[in-house]
Protein backbone atom coordinates (compact mmCIF):
# COMPACT_ATOMS: atom_id res chain seq x y z
CA UNK A 1 0.00 0.00 0.00
CA UNK A 2 2.89 2.31 0.73
CA UNK A 3 4.40 1.61 -2.67
CA UNK A 4 1.06 2.33 -4.34
CA UNK A 5 0.83 5.64 -2.49
CA UNK A 6 4.37 6.67 -3.38
CA UNK A 7 4.06 5.68 -7.04
CA UNK A 8 0.68 7.37 -7.39
CA UNK A 9 1.98 10.65 -5.98
CA UNK A 10 5.17 10.56 -8.07
CA UNK A 11 3.15 9.89 -11.20
CA UNK A 12 0.78 12.78 -10.50
CA UNK A 13 3.60 15.21 -9.64
CA UNK A 14 5.25 14.63 -13.01
CA UNK A 15 2.11 15.45 -15.02
CA UNK A 16 1.67 18.56 -17.12
CA UNK A 17 -1.14 20.18 -15.13
CA UNK A 18 1.08 20.28 -12.01
CA UNK A 19 3.76 22.11 -13.97
CA UNK A 20 1.11 24.52 -15.23
CA UNK A 21 -0.19 25.14 -11.70
CA UNK A 22 3.33 25.91 -10.51
CA UNK A 23 3.89 28.22 -13.48
CA UNK A 24 0.72 30.14 -12.57
CA UNK A 25 2.40 31.02 -9.27
CA UNK A 26 0.46 28.76 -6.90
CA UNK A 27 2.21 27.82 -3.69
CA UNK A 28 3.64 24.34 -3.38
CA UNK A 29 1.13 23.53 -0.67
CA UNK A 30 -1.80 24.52 -2.89
CA UNK A 31 -0.42 22.52 -5.80
CA UNK A 32 0.09 19.43 -3.67
CA UNK A 33 -3.22 19.45 -1.80
CA UNK A 34 -5.59 20.82 -4.42
CA UNK A 35 -4.18 19.19 -7.54
CA UNK A 36 -1.88 16.29 -6.75
CA UNK A 37 -3.51 14.87 -3.61
CA UNK A 38 -7.04 14.68 -4.99
CA UNK A 39 -5.96 12.96 -8.20
CA UNK A 40 -3.52 10.62 -6.47
CA UNK A 41 -6.19 9.62 -3.97
CA UNK A 42 -8.33 7.74 -6.51
CA UNK A 43 -6.05 4.68 -6.90
CA UNK A 44 -5.62 4.58 -3.11
CA UNK A 45 -9.35 4.61 -2.53
CA UNK A 46 -9.62 1.74 -4.98
CA UNK A 47 -6.92 -0.42 -3.42
CA UNK A 48 -7.01 0.18 0.31
CA UNK A 49 -10.50 -0.97 1.37
CA UNK A 50 -10.25 -4.21 -0.57
CA UNK A 51 -6.90 -5.15 0.87
CA UNK A 52 -8.02 -4.14 4.37
CA UNK A 53 -11.15 -6.29 4.24
CA UNK A 54 -9.21 -9.26 2.84
CA UNK A 55 -6.63 -8.97 5.60
CA UNK A 56 -9.40 -8.62 8.16
CA UNK A 57 -11.17 -11.78 7.00
CA UNK A 58 -8.11 -13.97 6.70
CA UNK A 59 -6.56 -12.50 9.85
CA UNK A 60 -9.61 -13.20 11.96
CA UNK A 61 -9.73 -16.80 10.77
CA UNK A 62 -6.01 -17.38 11.26
CA UNK A 63 -5.51 -15.61 14.59
CA UNK A 64 -8.67 -16.97 16.20
CA UNK A 65 -7.86 -20.52 15.09
CA UNK A 66 -4.23 -20.44 16.24
CA UNK A 67 -4.86 -18.80 19.62
CA UNK A 68 -8.29 -20.38 20.27
CA UNK A 69 -9.98 -17.01 20.63
CA UNK A 70 -13.74 -16.85 20.44
CA UNK A 71 -14.89 -15.01 17.36
CA UNK A 72 -16.47 -15.28 13.95
CA UNK A 73 -13.32 -16.69 12.33
CA UNK A 74 -13.08 -19.58 14.79
CA UNK A 75 -16.83 -20.16 14.54
CA UNK A 76 -16.58 -20.40 10.76
CA UNK A 77 -13.58 -22.72 10.92
CA UNK A 78 -15.15 -25.06 13.47
CA UNK A 79 -18.43 -25.13 11.57
CA UNK A 80 -16.58 -26.20 8.40
CA UNK A 81 -14.78 -28.95 10.34
CA UNK A 82 -18.06 -30.12 11.94
CA UNK A 83 -20.02 -29.76 8.66
CA UNK A 84 -22.50 -27.36 10.22
CA UNK A 85 -23.62 -25.84 6.93
CA UNK A 86 -26.14 -23.26 8.21
CA UNK A 87 -23.43 -21.69 10.40
CA UNK A 88 -20.94 -21.77 7.51
CA UNK A 89 -23.44 -19.98 5.30
CA UNK A 90 -24.22 -17.45 8.05
CA UNK A 91 -20.54 -16.56 8.52
CA UNK A 92 -20.06 -16.29 4.76
CA UNK A 93 -23.18 -14.11 4.58
CA UNK A 94 -21.82 -11.80 7.28
CA UNK A 95 -18.40 -11.47 5.65
CA UNK A 96 -20.00 -10.89 2.24
CA UNK A 97 -22.29 -8.23 3.68
CA UNK A 98 -19.32 -6.50 5.30
CA UNK A 99 -17.43 -6.62 2.00
CA UNK A 100 -20.37 -5.14 0.09
CA UNK A 101 -20.75 -2.32 2.61
CA UNK A 102 -17.03 -1.60 2.25
CA UNK A 103 -17.38 -1.46 -1.53
CA UNK A 104 -20.35 0.91 -1.21
CA UNK A 105 -18.34 3.22 1.04
CA UNK A 106 -15.48 3.04 -1.47
CA UNK A 107 -17.78 4.10 -4.30
CA UNK A 108 -19.13 6.99 -2.24
CA UNK A 109 -15.58 8.06 -1.43
CA UNK A 110 -14.87 8.34 -5.17
CA UNK A 111 -17.39 11.16 -5.39
CA UNK A 112 -15.82 12.96 -2.42
CA UNK A 113 -12.30 12.60 -3.85
CA UNK A 114 -13.24 13.64 -7.38
CA UNK A 115 -16.58 15.42 -7.90
CA UNK A 116 -16.37 14.82 -11.66
CA UNK A 117 -17.18 11.15 -11.09
CA UNK A 118 -20.88 10.37 -11.31
CA UNK A 119 -22.75 7.10 -11.22
CA UNK A 120 -25.54 8.11 -13.59
CA UNK A 121 -26.39 5.64 -16.30
CA UNK A 122 -26.12 6.98 -19.84
CA UNK A 123 -29.29 6.23 -21.74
Amino acid sequence: MTMLTKNSFLEEISKQYVLTARAKGLTERTVLYRHVFRNALIPLVTGFPGSFVAAFFSGSLLIETIFSLDGLGLLGYESVINRDYPVVLATLYFYTLLGLITKLITDLTYVVADPRITFDSAQ
